[in-house]
């Protein structure tokens, strides 16, 4: 009897332990991906496969009896912690209590680029969120064009669930864009310039190719500003390679500038009809908040820092461009 009942004890332990005590092997955070579709066999596998469950038979006895076996899986990302119990276990992959991801864009050109960017990131690839992202409800729903819809995208980093749809990614870059533009009297200030928040975004493109420094980003785009009141061309060098295509343009020449497109700021007046690229946060709040001078025309300055030198007049401006261009031929930029 004393035998008997030892063994029940051990027993008894042993399943309290199984199902309550650790269940897992692994020692760190694990994450697990369950793609939409999956069955609990696919789980059961991945589970089995990467060794992360102590017990597959009380695995499964428990899931069966927790009814995990029958309900449909849910798919997204689980953080498996150390030390979780079978039970605990089950009971979040039943839940669906996922964990989020944090997904990041910037320094993108086009919404081709973002959707594969993007795609990289979460579930969906990027044909299917590229679809989405072009949709007519995406864009001409929204007000916007196919030359203009990357404008509706702000570049950050965003919480959110790795099985999002693409129309849910969409939505939430909707509400990120509305929470952005009205903040900081952002919508205020671009209606003083009289333009739209399109717009803006538009010339903060054109900025943001001509210098990614902070410092110089207001200045170059008072001097935007100031071209368009006087009804001047922007005459943007990256508006032409934008045009072209060809991004390992480092030098554009007087023939490129002839290059016929509605992007060739040489050719026509005012704002091309999208941006050239995704603009950071920081180049859209550069032309809301663009310096007050009188400066219309600038000129990379000889070197590799990206900075600029910047003229009242065409006299100035042609003696700044003789230096910057007899510096290019001898580092041999010609192209």
């Amino acid at each position: 009897m004393t035998l008997i009942f030892i063994l029940f004890c051990g027993g008894v332990y042993y399943l309290y332990t199984s199902l309550w005590g650790p269940g897992v092997n692994n020692t760190s955070d694990y994450e697990m991906f369950i793609p939409t579709g999956a069955s609990y066999e696919d789980v059961n596998n991945h589970l089995l496969g990467e060794q992360i469950i102590k017990n597959s038979f009380l695995f499964d006895v428990l899931a069966g009896q927790m009814n995990y076996k029958k309900d449909q899986v849910k798919s997204g990302r689980f953080i498996i912690k150390p030390n979780t119990s079978m039970r605990d276990l089950i009971s979040k992959l039943r839940s669906g209590n996922q964990d989020p991801i944090d997904i990041t864009f910037n320094n993108i050109r086009t919404i081709d680029e973002l959707a594969g960017r993007v795609g990289r990131q979460i579930e969906p690839d990027s044909l299917s969120l590229l679809n989405v992202l072009l949709s007519e409800q995406n864009v001409e729903g929204l007000g916007l064009t196919e030359e203009s819809v990357a404008t509706l995208y702000i570049p950050n980093t965003y919480q959110v669930y790795w099985d999002m749809t693409p129309q849910e990614f969409v939505d939430r870059m909707i509400k990120e864009h509305e929470k952005f533009w009205s903040s900081k009297n952002r919508k205020e200030k671009a209606s003083e310039l009289g333009f739209t928040p399109q717009e803006v975004t538009i010339l903060a493109s054109i900025l943001q190719k001509e210098s990614n420094l902070r410092s110089e980003q207001p200045i170059i785009a008072g001097l935007y500003l100031n071209r368009i009141k006087l009804g001047m061309p922007l005459q943007a060098d990256p508006t032409v390679v934008f045009a072209i295509g060809d991004f390992t343009i480092q030098r554009v020449l007087n023939k490129q500038l002839l290059f016929e497109s509605p992007y060739n700021t040489y050719l026509n007046q005012g704002l091309p009809p999208g941006p050239i690229c995704i603009p950071e946060s920081t180049a859209i709040d550069a032309v809301l908040n663009a310096d007050d001078h009188k400066y219309l025309y600038m000129c990379a300055k000889p070197g590799y820092n990206e900075e600029h030198l910047f003229a009242n007049d065409l006299v100035d401006h042609n003696k700044n461009a003789r230096i910057y261009h007899r510096w290019l031929s001898r580092e041999g930029i010609m192209r």
